[in-house]
């Protein structure tokens, strides 16, 4: 209970103070916290133990420890062995691949979409914004249309930044009717610039989009935030520092490696391999049709 946790972690802690009482911080030790995400939720994957309840533990008790100067507290994490066996277990497959957002799945969304949906999702794909971060915009706090700057709100240790979007973008926004969201007290601070309550409010009118548009349904960070990052590193491979900090990554490796998926991958592989044989066709004066010729009188040969 001294422990400051934001709101998401104080709600993973609950289930744990209840399951652990007054049990002390010295007496907990790292098999304890594994064995406890196990019986909290048997039925979830090793990612889920890891974030809901190894990561808030760890946290808890690394604070007190920070206090006396002792050593980190450390819980050993679960194998890929151990995934894989949860998940034959649960008969459900964890860290499924993710498909990115692109312009054309965005642009058939918009043809079904209202115009809050239509905006958000422009919106998160070409700033790169969550949606948490999204849809607590307000219309003037975030949003100068005369300069036509958008405000990302900060998040995980980063703090606001303003950003020149693209002049349709900000066109849109303007044309929003800015009002309360429902079942929230109508006072100025709580007005929004899309319109909606929390991120959960945009779900149903999102999905409705998608299955009005005959297209996949993505999920908002999935179009929005990985679909920036495909889109700049993949697609566009634009300077990786440039998109980084566009998007809010600090770490260009994490958002290469996180948010950047393979796609068109025989074609690539293919392409490459012709290019590659022309040179050397070119280069030797051997085509790839004739060099095993020589090879199969040979083994024509030694069979005889």
């Amino acid at each position: 209970m001294l422990y400051h946790a934001n709101p998401k972690t104080a709600g993973y802690l609950i289930p744990i103070v209840e399951e652990w009482g007054n049990k002390l911080l010295p007496s907990i030790a790292p098999k304890d916290v594994r064995a406890l995400a196990m019986k909290l939720y048997p039925d979830a994957s090793t990612d889920t133990w890891t974030r809901q309840v190894i990561t808030p533990v760890r946290a808890v008790i690394n604070s007190f420890r920070d206090s006396d100067k002792g050593e980190a507290f450390r819980v050993k994490g679960f194998s890929k062995q151990e995934r894989i066996k949860q998940d034959k277990r649960r008969g459900k497959r964890s860290r499924v691949k993710r498909e990115p957002g692109s312009w054309e799945w965005l642009l058939q969304f918009r043809q079904h979409a209202g115009q809050r949906h239509a905006a958000l999702a422009l919106t998160m794909f070409v700033t790169g914004a969550r949606i948490s971060q999204s849809v607590m915009m307000h219309p003037e706090r975030h949003f100068n249309p005369d300069e036509g700057l958008l405000c990302i709100p900060g998040a995980k240790g980063h703090d606001d930044r303003w950003l020149p979007i693209p002049s349709e973008l900000v066109e849109e926004l303007k044309a929003l009717n800015k009002f309360y969201p429902r079942g929230i007290e109508r006072k100025d601070e709580n007005r929004r610039l899309f319109g909606f309550a929390d991120r959960s409010s945009p779900r149903k009118g999102w999905a409705k989009a998608c299955k009005a548009a005959g297209i996949p349904y993505i999920p908002f960070h999935a179009a929005g935030r990985h679909g920036f990052g495909q889109e700049m590193n993949v697609r566009q491979s634009i300077d990786e520092k440039a998109a980084g900090e566009w998007g809010g990554w600090s770490d260009t490796a994490l958002m290469k490696r996180t948010y950047t998926h393979a796609e068109g991958v025989a074609g690539k592989v293919h392409d490459a391999f012709y290019r590659g044989l022309k040179e050397a066709e070119k280069l030797t004066g051997i085509s790839l049709s004739t060099s095993g010729q020589l090879y199969k009188s040979r083994t024509t040969a030694d069979e005889e």
